[in-house]
């Protein structure tokens, strides 16, 4: 059986700014305070697992346990069709440097990895994202959402984080990284995922 969230704090399981501001705009309307887990002096745990799922279950578990609160973690990536999926789960990893993440450095590696496959267009990709709500008595939920579009060239505008600026929503105009917020909120991955569980768990 589901477990219903009481509480009225959450931590966000995540050091990531732009995963935190949204998440903190879909959690608004149900009255949550939300902290992070760097406002607990909790580190990122080592995500292990090959998939959104299991790192995410890492990541809300380690949280959890370390705040003491129910803790909300999420993993998404993209998944470029013509590149079998990659860079997936490792998308993160494919912008880290030594000076911190590059994620313009990682777009071109995405768009120079498909012109040297000649990938047709459209060339498709989906952005993943998975929630897990984790208990400190171990317990948790998971949730999954996608949003599907493509990869286009060149990077186009600067609202999003990550790879918003070179993925265009099916049916839009607009890439995540041109769109207002309030509507990328309103259709990406991650509310598809959050929509899941507010469902099961906040209604």
């Amino acid at each position: 059986m589901t477990r219903h969230f009481k509480g009225s704090d959450l931590v966000i399981a995540s050091h990531n700014a732009g995963k935190l501001r949204e998440i903190a705009a879909l959690l608004q309307p149900f009255g949550i305070s939300v902290k992070s887990a760097a406002d607990f002096g909790l580190q990122e745990p080592e995500e292990t697992e090959d998939d959104f799922a299991g790192n995410a279950r890492i990541k809300a578990h380690f949280a959890a346990k370390g705040s003491g609160l129910p803790a909300l973690s999420d993993d998404s990536g993209i998944e470029v069709k013509a590149l079998d999926g990659a860079p997936g789960v490792y998308t993160a990893d494919w912008a880290e440097t030594p000076a911190g993440r590059d994620f313009p450095m990682a777009m071109e590696k995405v768009w120079r990895l498909l012109e040297d496959k000649n990938a047709p267009e459209p060339r498709r990709a989906r952005f993943c994202c998975t929630l897990c709500l984790a208990w400190p008595d171990g317990h948790d939920e998971v949730f999954a959402g996608t949003v599907q579009g493509r990869i286009v060239w060149p990077m186009r505008g600067d609202r999003g984080f990550g790879f918003d600026p070179v993925f265009l929503p099916d049916g839009e105009t607009e890439t995540f990284g041109e769109m207002d917020p309030n509507k990328k909120h309103a259709m990406s991955h991650r509310a598809d995922a959050f929509d899941k569980l507010v469902k099961a768990c906040f209604a």
